[in-house]
């Protein structure tokens, strides 16, 4: 498959289980929250007004139905500003930014942040790893705990948050499963079949349980689950850690057989910036 074809499944894919999560919620959850999600120019624009994390509210997916302009990211801006939204963040695939990029986030107001490191394997490429604890699929039932261990190991409170991710385990595009150690939950993670991807998100583990293979044991029971599910590529992205930092999720997903495929930073945007807002 070309470098194109898997960039643009690859975001496609993200795109879309963000656009689930928050689509998905119950309307109580989505007004409590202040949850507005949009498809604009072949991407998604997701914002959470009342997201005490700012993770929520992102726009993603872009360049691969309609070319990135300057048309395409005001129309994404003024989908913010109309929800009052109090910052988000915009992500695109390097390969999808246009020559004129830098003057096109200049005049919208988008600065620089972080950056993620996109990866993929095909499936027969994946070596799964292991683990002492349990793992397996998370049925309805357990959905409330798997949710509540998913947000306390990302350091996120559960009000509204909860509710969104239990929705998520009644998605028949999603695949939740967790790991225990004895009778006690400690770990969670979601996978997100579409077509013949298998996105892999959501992982986390509880403080006092770490380094102890649950994330290595989460991507081997989601791997196969893709693959019954008939995927042919695994796809995933997490944080570029800084020089001399390191960041365990990123080298458990390579000890696995997964590969980077590029960099994409991160662009913000906050209220008051850009020439529409006087700036």
């Amino acid at each position: 498959m070309s470098q194109e074809r898997l960039t643009a499944l690859a975001e496609g894919a993200e795109a879309e289980f963000m656009y689930q999560y928050e689509a998905s919620v119950p309307p109580s959850v989505a007004s409590a929250l202040g949850i507005t999600a949009a498809r604009i120019g072949g991407g998604v624009a997701l914002s959470m007004r009342h997201d005490a994390t700012g993770y929520w509210s992102k726009a993603l997916g872009f360049g691969f139905d309609e070319p990135v302009t300057r048309d395409l990211v005001g129309r994404v801006v003024d989908f913010y500003r109309a929800q009052e939204s109090t910052g988000a963040v915009v992500q695109i695939a390097p390969s999808a930014l246009p020559p004129d990029w830098d003057d096109i986030r200049a005049g919208h107001g988008l600065t620089a942040g972080s950056t993620w490191v996109k990866l993929a394997c095909p499936i027969d490429d994946f070596r799964p790893g292991r683990t002492g604890m349990r793992v397996g699929p998370v049925g309805l039932d357990a959905a409330p705990e798997w949710a509540s261990v998913i947000l306390r190991g990302f350091g996120m409170p559960e009000e509204g948050l909860a509710e969104m991710l239990v929705a998520s385990a009644g998605h028949p595009a999603f695949r939740p499963f967790a790991v225990w150690d004895g009778d006690d939950m400690v770990a969670g993670a979601n996978l997100f079949v579409h077509g013949e991807v298998g996105a892999l998100n959501a992982a986390a583990t509880l403080p006092g349980h770490r380094n102890r293979g649950a994330q290595s044991a989460l991507l081997a029971a989601r791997a196969k689950e893709a693959a019954n599910a008939g995927c042919r590529w695994l796809v995933a992205e997490t944080g570029l850690p800084e020089e001399g930092a390191v960041n365990p999720s990123l080298n458990n997903m390579l000890a696995a057989g997964m590969r980077p495929l590029y960099n994409r930073r991160n662009w913000i945007w906050r209220p008051g910036t850009g020439p529409a807002d006087g700036s």
